[in-house]
């Protein structure tokens, strides 16, 4: 067994795709399947079952899977900690995290970093929620920041804190001259939530239906800023982050907190569990739990 072995097979049991794989990979698709072959033959077991254009993992190659994950990963971290440590001014670090949150909290916990380290080599992907689990599992991102719940047992979970959904309604809508506005006041409304990629969008439907409303959706779309801007013209309401309506600074609409029940979101730093922090990612991480701290303070 070889770790460029491990790389194919990995490559291959998360795309589903031996042609993906060996993109992925940048070698050519029959290198890349002569590769897994050695690796069937030396272990002595099918790791993949290939019907057609589909590639499922044997019961062999899931629990391979599991043990080649980790330790691919503390390969990675290895030679991560030694070129950390021949340069400890800057140092790498790639961070994911939802578009409900990357525009809004990522440039104040980064300020700090950044000021500290302004050599450090930095990279951000903004993805769904799913995108980025897949991402920090395989080793692409240092660290996600993402929305609960999260169910990825191979991920630890750090929540950071929580924020409420404020109603956002037009400013000529009958509801914002209301002084309490209820759950139950909403079900002939025409909602426009985020897409069902989304977790927020999803969030959303939950706490309406858990209450009793079911939203009548006009529409969706992929942005929030968007979601903010169609509301502003009279095409809808919403719920939106706390952190979205600070950072709004366009007219024509308003917020709302709900009577009773108040929609919220916890957010959540995740990352391996096999994962080594660097100065960067430890440092980007204080930064966060202040900002989290903050924002639990505002609340009380």
């Amino acid at each position: 067994m070889e770790m460029h072995q491990l790389r194919y097979f990995v490559a291959v049991a998360r795309t589903g795709s031996f042609s993906r794989a060996a993109e992925q990979c940048h070698i050519s698709q029959p290198s890349l399947s002569q590769q897994i072959q050695k690796l069937e033959r030396g272990l002595k077991q099918k790791l993949f079952d290939r019907l057609g254009r589909r590639v499922l993992l044997t019961a062999a190659g899931r629990m391979l899977l599991d043990r080649a994950t980790v330790i691919l990963s503390e390969v990675d971290d290895a030679t991560r900690q030694l070129r950390e440590g021949d340069d400890e001014r800057g140092g790498r670090l790639s961070i994911g995290a939802i578009p409900t949150i990357a525009p809004y909290l990522l440039p104040a916990a980064l300020e700090k970093l950044l000021a500290a380290k302004p050599d450090v080599e930095l990279s951000i992907h903004e993805g769904v929620t799913q995108q980025l689990l897949a991402a920090t599992v395989g080793g692409d991102l240092d660290l996600a920041i993402v929305a609960l719940p999260i169910n990825e047992d191979r991920l630890h979970v750090e929540e950071l804190f929580s924020e409420p959904l404020y109603l956002a309604v037009p400013r000529r809508h009958h509801l914002a001259r209301c002084k309490s506005i209820t759950i139950e006041d909403l079900q002939a409304e025409r909602f426009i939530l985020l897409d069902e990629m989304h977790c927020l969008g999803d969030q959303v439907l939950s706490f309406c239906n858990a209450n009793g409303c079911q939203p009548r959706i006009a529409c969706r779309s992929a942005q929030i800023m968007t979601i903010q801007l169609l509301i502003a013209q009279g095409q809808g309401i919403s719920l939106i982050p706390e952190m979205a309506r600070r950072a709004d600074a366009g007219g024509g609409k308003v917020y709302r907190r709900l009577a009773g029940t108040q929609p919220m979101r916890s957010i959540a730093a995740v990352w391996h569990r096999h994962r080594h922090h660097g100065p960067a990612a430890e440092m980007f991480l204080t930064g966060l739990r202040e900002i989290g701290k903050k924002f639990e303070k505002i609340r009380a």
